[in-house]
């Protein structure tokens, strides 16, 4: 049966690797035969008609209100010269200069717009600082305005913008980005480009950099006044939270970062300028927000532990770090992922990766998932809290903390042993600290002289004390003669405490016992001591003489 449950495991890692490298296996298998793999470019991009149709849908879609369609939009641009981590802003910014370039040089007829053209590639026009193009792509066929239109359109809206818009277009600027709103709302002398920027774009990165910083040093003082509110209402739970005024500071950082963020893509700066601002302020916004979500994590573990406190369940007071540190896992990978999306970080080939090493991996977490299974076992059955004093087979003392791993033991002699929680799936578990009641034996041991009328009076109030005790079980007790022993009449004391812990135990046994003392002592009964007498034989015997007194001949002790 051992060898069986072995082989599961195993076969079972095996089984989940295969299924990891199918994908890897798949993806060989394809790559080996690309004769094999369709180059059919999809129907929206499939001529210069149906790719410049699908642009000026979504972008008119845009204008109605439907900001869902610039993904539309930007798979009409060839935008793989732009850095990924601001490749979407750049092109949503190119997606509306295209536009409005299009619209200052002549009304679209798409039925002109060749669907089957001669060669790969088709000029839409051209301009004295570039050239509006589309281009057949040599992977899958796909229609695209290229690169180098891409790259070339803020050149050419500089050359048009002064340009009124074809008869019978709307001119209105509603609908626009913030860049080029403001564009054209600032004065002559600010559009000039002292150093490299235009005037007011460095004017306008200033304010931004001020409003940022403003805004968190205001939301910044309103949560530190908001949690001292709050600490002083609720004293006891939140008197443990380290710097609790400051404790949701990072906040006021993630508002600071996210002005920042809409205030450089705003402000349209050029693509390196973007590059490293946007990427710095999108860590600086990443970082931020998982150091908020841990601060908060913490205040809510410092509430629940206070709830927890007000219970006499102790399971609760195992499941509050289970949870904070679930929860702060859980802030990590969302995190992580939260950074790398906002990096455009593609991580497909990470866990492609990770494919090939799935079985080395299975085999490496196998011991930490029987542990995690482990420490659900003991939460699902309630084997023990923390407190409990258990005996796990050579192993006794007190639960002193336990965790998704492994459990920690307190021993008697006050040393620590950690235990892996997989030990507790199978192992016999003698949880102590789980008994209602506790029991104590003892024998007293009266004097042989003492009258029996005594020892009935003598048993009598001791039960009386134990019927009278606040800590002792009233329904099940015996307190009888018990045995004639060799040198004293033993009475069994046989009684239950219902206490807590070992420590109340020891209290209320020792004023049980103070109390038979006394009423020992009240009724004049005698303990008896071990005693033994012993008979030494002189082979030397002489017969007693008469007038000698007896046992001339041995000697007594």
């Amino acid at each position: 049966m051992t060898g069986t449950t072995c082989r599961i495991p195993i076969l079972l890692v095996c089984f989940l690797a295969f299924l990891s490298l199918m994908p890897v296996m798949v993806e060989a298998t394809a790559s080996a035969s690309p004769a094999e793999v369709s180059k059919v470019p999809p129907a929206h991009l499939s001529s210069p008609r149906e790719t410049l149709r699908t642009f000026l849908s979504a972008m008119n879609d845009i204008k109605s209100g439907d900001v869902g369609r610039i993904q539309d939009a930007l798979e009409t641009l060839d935008l793989s010269q732009i850095s990924a981590p601001i490749r979407r802003e750049i092109g949503k910014k190119r997606a509306w200069l295209l536009l409005e370039i299009i619209e200052r040089t002549r009304k679209v007829n798409l039925k002109r717009v060749p669907r089957r053209p001669d060669g790969s590639e088709w000029t839409f026009a051209r301009y004295g600082d570039g050239i509006i193009r589309l281009r057949s792509q040599e992977g899958d066929g796909r229609w695209l305005f290229d690169a180098l239109t891409i790259e070339q359109l803020p050149r050419i809206y500089e050359r048009v913008a002064s340009g009124a818009r074809v008869k019978g277009l709307n001119d209105s600027a509603d609908y626009l980005p913030w860049e080029i709103r403001l564009q054209r709302m600032m004065p002559e002398v600010l559009q000039h480009k002292t150093f490299l920027l235009e005037n007011w774009r460095w004017v306008a990165l200033l304010l931004v950099i001020v409003l940022g910083m403003l805004t968190d040093w205001g939301v910044s003082r309103a949560l530190r006044r908001f949690m001292r509110s709050w600490m002083r209402c609720n004293p006891g739970d939140y008197a443990e939270v380290e710097d609790g005024e400051n404790r949701l500071r990072p906040l006021g950082m993630v508002v600071m970062a996210g002005i920042w963020w809409a205030g450089i893509n705003a402000i349209g700066l050029p693509e390196l300028a973007l590059l490293i601002l946007l990427v710095a302020v999108k860590t600086l916004a990443s970082l931020a927000a998982v150091w908020a979500a841990y601060r908060v994590v913490d205040i809510l573990a410092v509430w629940l532990r206070a709830r927890a406190a007000a219970t006499n369940n102790k399971i609760d007071d195992v499941l509050v770090p289970l949870i904070t540190r679930s929860l702060k896992i859980f802030v990590t990978v969302v995190g992580l992922v939260f950074i790398t999306d906002n990096l455009d970080i593609d991580i497909t080939g990470l866990l492609a990766g990770l494919g090939l090493g799935g079985l080395a991996f299975a085999l490496a977490a196998k011991d930490m998932v029987q542990n995690l299974f482990g420490s659900v076992t003991v939460l699902l059955d309630h084997t023990f809290t923390v407190g409990d004093w258990i005996v796990l087979d050579d192993v006794e003392g007190t639960v002193e903390y336990m965790g998704f791993r492994s459990t920690r033991i307190r021993t008697f002699y006050n040393s620590l042993v950690i235990i892996p929680n997989s030990r507790f799936i199978t192992a016999k578990v003698d949880n102590m600290g789980a008994r209602r009641y506790r029991r104590y034996k003892a024998h007293f041991g009266l004097a042989y002289d003492t009258p029996p009328e005594q020892i009935e009076a003598f048993c009598e109030a001791l039960r009386e004390l134990v019927r009278e005790h606040s800590c002792m079980r009233k329904d099940y007790f015996h307190i009888y003669l018990n045995d004639l022993g060799d040198s004293a009449l033993s009475v069994l004391i046989y009684v239950f405490w219902e206490t807590p812990d070992w420590a109340s135990e020891l209290r209320e046994r020792h004023h049980f016992l103070l109390d038979c003392l006394r009423v020992a002592r009240e009724l004049n009964v005698e303990f008896a001591f071990p005693t033994q007498t012993l008979y030494l034989r002189n082979e030397d015997y002489e017969p007693t003489l008469p007038g000698e007194p007896p046992f001339a001949g041995r000697s007594r002790t």
